[in-house]
Parts: structure tokens; sequence; C-alpha cells
């Protein structure tokens, strides 16, 4: 999902690897201009506001914005006593925001060669109002500009069954890709046995396609899933079923599919005071 999340090619769970005879480090950081303008908001004020961040990318991490201290607004920051120690970036030193505990932190002794974070800032995104780049509010994490999701039309063959039962047959599926995943199918609901599935309470958020829920098929838990009203840049998906491989049989031009490794993702929550509503609205 991205430059180092997921099976991305910072990730320790790379699906592919750099063709080098030198051996590669354990871990890589990876820091480079985000070359948007980004805000931070808590308390009805704009505690931020830059054209110059840096977006730090760590394995197993999702991407991490840094401000400039320039660009703080004065007097929102307060020091603390708590300091804790990044296993690659050295010594760091946290801050109150506007009497948010915890709400801040910045590498007080880095070394040389990642000089290009010092004199910057880091928000904790859920202690945090909302995040903005320009006047959109951007959820779940700042962007990774290496996550792309593209979806295809195909007439290839999909089947799905629980035992005997048939629960989606269509030769007109939508091929979902995203980065650091193998492809997900998604089933228009006229080519689904809308009464094998029981919708569950819970949903989980994607920051790149919206709001997802659920659905059990007998006595599988979970085994589907889809966005009511996916995002713009996903809509073709909205209102469309995708089957999990590893719940029931998902057959493929007559080839059964299985959930390939580093596929699990692990939710986000809902941004803090974000709700579904303004989930759907996130733009405005």
């Amino acid at each position: 999902m991205g430059l180092a999340w997921q099976q991305g090619p910072l990730a320790a769970t790379a699906v592919g690897h750099f063709l080098t005879e030198q051996p590669m480090p354990e871990r890589l950081l990876f820091a480079e201009p985000l070359r948007r303008r980004m805000r931070v908001r808590l308390g009805g004020e704009w505690i931020a506001d830059s054209e110059d961040v840096i977006l730090l990318h760590e394995p197993g991490r999702y991407p991490v914005a840094y401000f400039p201290l320039a660009d703080v607004a004065e007097g929102v920051l307060a020091t603390e006593t708590r300091a804790t120690k990044h296993k690659d970036l050295g010594a760091t030193a946290w801050f109150s925001v506007n009497g948010v505990a915890h709400a801040a932190w910045q590498f007080s002794e880095l070394p040389a060669h990642a000089a290009v974070l010092r004199d910057r800032v880091a928000f904790a995104w859920r202690a945090m109002d909302a995040f903005y780049e320009e006047d959109e509010r951007i959820v779940g994490h700042a962007a990774d500009m290496y996550h792309r999701v593209d979806i295809r039309k195909t007439s290839r063959h999909l089947v799905v069954k629980d035992g005997d039962r048939v629960v989606a047959d269509t030769r007109r599926p939508l091929a979902l890709y995203e980065s650091g995943f193998a492809p997900r199918w998604y089933v228009p609901r006229e080519d689904i046995d809308l009464d094998a599935l029981t919708p569950v309470e819970g949903q989980t958020f994607c920051p790149y396609k919206g709001l997802a829920s659920y659905y059990d098929i007998g006595s599988h838990k979970r085994a589907a899933w889809g966005y009511p009203e996916a995002w713009p840049e996903v809509e073709a998906v909205s209102g469309w079923i995708s089957f999990e491989p590893d719940h029931v049989d998902v057959w493929l031009d007559g080839r059964k599919l299985a959930l390939e490794p580093g596929q699990a993702v692990v939710p986000h929550g809902i941004d803090r005071g974000l709700d579904a509503d303004e989930l759907a609205l996130k733009g405005n």
C-alpha cells in the first residue's frame, strides 16, 4: 500500500526486490518534498500552514508529514518532559499542542544524513481535528503519492460459492488494482444472490476508497465487503461487492483464487470527530 506500507518496495514484506549486488539494509527510510500545500486545524484554528512539507516514508508505517517550525503558528507548541528515541533518527522531543498532550514531536539529534528533517515538527494525526491539502480534507493519514488505484472492466468469468450454493456468477466483474495488493474483484449486485449476504455491524475506512460495509455468508464472518458510496476517484465500484477468497470459494475463469501473502489489511479507524456523514463530504 504505497511506498513503505503493505508490500511496497520499502516495506518488510515487499513483493519485489532491488536488482543490486550490494546487500540491502533491513530498513530504508525515504524522505521527499510533498510539493503540496498542507494545513493542520485544531480547536477552530489553523495551527500549521506550509508549502514546504517533507513526507517521511518508514517501513511498515503510513507516511508522516513534517512541517517547518517557521510555518507553525506561534505559541501552539509547548515542550513536554517526555522524550523518546527513534531507532533510526535518534532522540525525539515531544510537545503538547494548544493543551493537547503528546500531540507533536521533533527529532532533536538527527544524524547528518537525515538533516532534511531538522527544525521540523510532525503532528499526531488522531490528536488534530483535521489535515487539509489546500481546502480539501485529507483523512486517514498523509496521502502516499505512490499509492494508486486502477479499475478495469473485464469479461472474465467470476463465480463465488458457499459450499454448493452459488453466491455470485458474473462475466462483467471489475478488477481493482491497488498498490501493494493483488487484484480484487468486484461484482455488480444484479449478479449476486443477495439473500446469501447478511449485513453486519461495523465499518472500516480506507483513505483511498471510503467507508466499507461487510457481510457474512452462511457461517463465514465478513466474507464480503463493498463501498456503498465509494469516493469519486473509485466510484466505479460504488455499491459493488467483493469476496474474500479465504472465506468462501472464489473462482476466476475456472481457477480457484487464494488470499495472497501480505493481503491482510490493517483497518483504519475513523479520524477523531469525523462521522460517516462528514466522511462522505470530506472535500467540503
